[in-house]
């Protein structure tokens, strides 16, 4: 159990926390079988639910699986701009949930010692590029099925990053990354 301090002055991000290891002990090990041929006798419908899927950390895998799957029918260009809206609208949700609901709470993180550290360092090692690093890394983040929430949220906590740049961003780089994924299924 995590110390008591940290349990009364972040109680979101520790139910996020929390949320993430309940669901990747749920999820993981599992097969996913039935519910991968649910989505592709959705054709394209199914490539934007797995594109939903694609865009949280615990379910990325089997997205990515069922985006190998689904690449063997259709077109690829169509399937990977519409499971790109689909990654676009899980991110929405959590760029809003981040921004909105933990506002209080990455204020408050960002005036803990140890984050004024990591700061300190980061900017002693990247200098005045230190911005586009963080920026670069969300964006790495975001493109590949690693977890996503944690680009969104690096994306959500910048002042800079506006709704609309947030999208065309997120939107970009799923779609790249979908569309990668979705090539190297219609080759294997």
């Amino acid at each position: 159990m995590p110390p008591r301090h940290l349990e009364k002055r972040y109680p979101k991000f520790l139910l996020l926390f929390l949320s993430i290891l309940v669901a990747y002990a749920l999820f993981s090990g599992r097969n996913f079988a039935p519910f991968r041929d649910f989505l592709s006798s959705l054709s394209y419908m199914g490539n934007f639910l797995a594109g939903m899927f694609y865009a949280y950390g615990f379910t990325a895998a089997p997205a990515t699986a069922i985006f190998l799957s689904l690449a063997k029918d259709g077109n690829l260009l169509i399937a990977g701009l519409i499971g790109g809206i689909g990654a676009l609208l899980g991110d929405l949700i959590i760029f809003f949930f981040i921004r909105y609901s933990f506002g209080d709470e990455i204020k408050r993180i960002s005036k803990e010692k140890l984050t004024k550290a990591i700061a300190t360092i980061e900017k002693r090692v990247f200098g005045r590029y230190q911005k586009y690093f963080v920026m670069t890394f969300a964006g790495f983040l975001i493109a590949s099925p690693l977890p996503t929430e944690i680009g969104v949220t690096l994306l959500a906590s910048s002042k800079t990053v506006s709704i609309k740049k947030f999208m065309i961003i997120a939107y970009t780089l799923h779609t790249l990354g979908i569309f990668a994924i979705l090539l190297v299924g219609r080759a294997i």
